[in-house]
Parts: C-alpha cells; sequence; structure tokens
C-alpha cells in the first residue's frame, strides 16, 4: 500500500513514516498542505493521512481540492 502523510511537526511526521515504513507501507512524507496537495493529484496512493494545521493549505482544504478533482481516496485526518 502506497500512502501519503502530510504533517509539518518533523517529529511526528518521522515518527508516522518510520513505524509506517517498518510495518511494510510504502510512504511518502511531505510538510505543506501545498505539497500534500501536489502529491496527491500527481501520485497514486491508497490512503492519505493529513493533518488539519498546516502552513500553505490546511488538510480540509488539501481534501475539498482532491475530491474536486475526481480522486476518491480515503483520508486519515490528524490534530493535536
Amino acid at each position: 500500500m502506497k500512502l501519503l502523510v502530510a504533517e509539518d511537526e518533523p517529529k511526528t511526521g518521522a515518527y508516522l513514516q518510520q513505524g509506517l515504513s517498518e510495518a511494510g507501507f510504502n510512504v511518502d512524507r511531505v510538510m505543506t498542505g501545498t505539497d500534500a496537495l501536489q502529491h496527491a493529484l500527481s501520485e497514486s496512493y491508497d490512503l492519505l493521512i493529513l493533518d488539519v494545521m498546516m502552513p500553505g493549505l490546511d488538510g480540509w482544504e488539501v481534501l475539498r481540492m482532491v475530491r474536486a478533482a475526481g480522486k476518491d481516496v480515503p483520508v486519515l485526518f490528524l490534530t493535536a
């Protein structure tokens, strides 16, 4: 499974990437909503893990734009 993790807190993002990779997932990681949107639209993911509050676009904005582009990928939101 290919996952996208979008998390602006470096330690949290690294922890998620490492744990999910060790569990056998193929993980791409970005730190802004803008980068998350670019990746989500240009790649094929099985799951998007989006932080709610990120620089650029927030997780909700990313989701709205991904859906508007016709992508129906499952999404998991993170928040502190």
